[in-house]
């Protein structure tokens, strides 16, 4: 087993700890769903609660184990393997940091739920980034259009693109802070701006490559004066 799997079943584990400890000290329905202005608006059982986020966690982590091993182009994913486990890390450890702050609501904490949640979605985009920047044509992580899997060029020169605005998008997204009940309308359509001009980009990169190459005219000699 790789360390960063041992690592994130340490995370997983202290998840489920966690809400095991808190369990009896917590009324039997929880606050579990906040809207864009911050108020909550959705509640759940106890049990459901409380041990959702870690099955989610662990769910994830099967999934993302299983990728690496299934994916015709494993050998790619090879590549670029340790960016993709820091990401398997990193996600987990975002779902038990909203985990943890879900638990300190519901123990009666007050605090902006939205302030709390921009920072973690900047570092998360950040690293996605960055994950981008350095992935290899596979069939499971990444910008999977017909035209990045068609050629390792336009792959290459779409994620390198893509990367670097993933990690743009995360600096701005940190505006956040200051921008109250839009907070979640700026962040949602800053990630699909950049998901569709990722994904026209590489159908023009595609085009490029495909557009049939034309010899250069030749120049008519000049006859020699006589």
């Amino acid at each position: 087993m790789r360390k960063s799997e041992v690592l994130v079943l340490a995370i997983i584990l202290a998840s489920f700890i966690l809400s095991a400890y808190i369990y009896p000290q917590l009324p039997d329905t929880l606050a579990s769903h906040w809207n864009a202005s911050g108020n909550v608006n959705g509640y759940m059982p106890k049990i459901f609660a409380l041990f959702i986020m870690p099955a989610v966690s662990l769910v994830l982590f099967l999934l993302f184990v299983a990728i690496p091993r299934v994916d015709p182009l494993k050998q790619n994913i090879a590549q670029f393997r340790k960016y993709f486990d820091g990401f398997v890390v990193l996600i987990v450890l975002f779902l038990l940091y909203v985990h943890a702050f879900t638990i300190l609501w519901n123990l009666g904490y007050t605090f902006d739920i939205i302030q709390v949640l921009v920072p973690a979605f900047a570092v998360l985009f950040f690293y996605l980034g960055i994950l981008l920047e350095n992935s290899k044509r596979n069939w499971f992580i990444g910008i999977r259009t017909p035209w990045t899997m068609s050629s390792d060029r336009v792959w290459e020169s779409t994620h390198k693109t893509a990367g670097k605005l993933f990690k743009i998008f995360a600096v701005v997204s940190l505006a956040g802070f200051f921008a109250g009940f839009y907070t979640f309308f700026i962040i949602l359509g800053l990630m699909f701006a950049v998901v569709i001009y990722s994904v026209v980009f590489s159908y023009f990169e595609y085009m490029k490559e495909k557009r049939p190459h034309r010899p250069a005219r030749r120049q008519p000699r000049k006859r020699a004066r006589k």
